[in-house]
């Protein structure tokens, strides 16, 4: 088959597309084609290398597959032939952190395109109790740019953070796959949005997902600016993964007893704290890594029901995944960039 792939890390230059030994499915996994397959920044954090996370090499990134079912081993029932599906990024072994719904609590807990190789190609073999039917409700492109992003945004906001009907949430860059989810999340759960986005044509389009306040962070001072909009009380939530370069302003403009909830570090992966300004406004830090299956059995309900609606930004072909990852690097993209084999 055809693949995207890295021998060693480094840029965008690394990715080769060629030839790849086809994956051959265990008696448990499906073989699925892949139809699309969307960027997340971890696909740029895998191809440079995390520290203290063993990566194959040669490697093949991508967590988020739309495909169809080629074929399947022998313990397989559940699906047959040409069935279109998606595949959970999130991956963990029937324990007792799956068996309570907190997959990605477990130790165990793997991502496709991270411990394993990913979608960054024309085949893919997944455990099946990882592969989900879907509908015509969306494209391939569409449906691929859902269950990373969905799944993070729905297990932050929901089961983590508790946002509640009548709260006020800031969600940081509505451009990112990610943001747009989250903004039609916390619409839906009934919360106020204000959203940030660094280009004036983006606005627009973060006002069409459901935003009701859209701050130029590269003209305002976002945390300033949330206050204000709030008539100086300030955020009840802060929707985060930009990291060291937002932090500073996110504790600013939390209101007494606010939570921030973050699940990554595109600005780098240290900030600081000012402890005081933490514990006399009693505000809360927490940390969220992706989410469990039965979670993103409720984003895809909600997909289905009208209610979230993923964004595609711009679509390249798969040996153009090196233009891609640049793309979403330089911040050009407004929801998620696309690759199909």
């Amino acid at each position: 088959m055809k693949a995207v792939f890295f021998e060693e890390h480094g840029g965008p230059e690394v990715l080769k597309h060629g030839g790849f030994k086809d994956p051959v499915p265990s008696p448990d996994e499906v073989l699925i084609g892949v139809k699309a397959c969307a960027l997340n920044h971890l696909d740029i954090w895998v191809r440079q290398g995390l520290p203290g996370v063993r990566i194959p090499l040669p490697h093949i990134p991508g967590s988020d597959v739309c495909g169809v079912v080629l074929d399947f081993g022998p313990g397989v029932k559940r699906f047959k032939k040409g069935e279109r599906v998606v595949v959970s990024p999130g991956q963990a072994p029937l324990g007792p952190e799956a068996l309570e719904g907190r997959d990605s609590f477990s130790p165990d807990f793997q991502i496709l395109g991270l411990q394993t190789d990913g979608g960054y190609a024309e085949k893919v073999a997944v455990h099946e109790r990882f592969v989900i039917p879907v509908s015509s409700k969306l494209s391939d492109e569409e449906w691929a740019s859902l269950p990373l992003a969905g799944l993070t945004a729905y297990h932050m906001l929901v089961s983590r953070a508790n946002v509640r009907a009548g709260e006020t949430v800031l969600v940081h860059a509505a451009g990112s796959g990610i943001g747009s989810l989250a903004i039609q999340i916390a619409k839906f759960l009934g919360a106020t949005v204000l959203t940030t986005v660094g280009d004036p044509g983006k606005a627009a389009r973060a006002k069409k997902l459901g935003a009701d306040e859209v701050i130029l962070y590269k003209t305002l001072d976002f945390a300033e600016e949330a206050k204000r909009l709030t008539g100086g009380r300030g955020v009840d939530v802060v929707f985060e993964h930009i990291g060291p370069e937002t932090w500073p302003g996110n504790l600013k403009c939390l209101a007494r007893g606010g939570r921030m909830v973050t699940c990554g570090a595109t600005s780098g992966p240290k900030a600081e704290v000012e402890i005081r300004f933490l514990y006399s406004k009693q505000l809360s830090l927490i940390g969220s890594y992706m989410g469990s299956m039965a979670e993103l059995y409720r984003v895809i309900e909600l997909v289905e029901r009208g209610v979230v609606s993923p964004v595609v930004d711009r679509v390249f072909p798969l040996e153009e995944a090196a233009d891609a990852h640049r793309r979403m690097e330089a911040r050009q993209n407004f929801g998620k960039i696309v690759l199909k084999p």
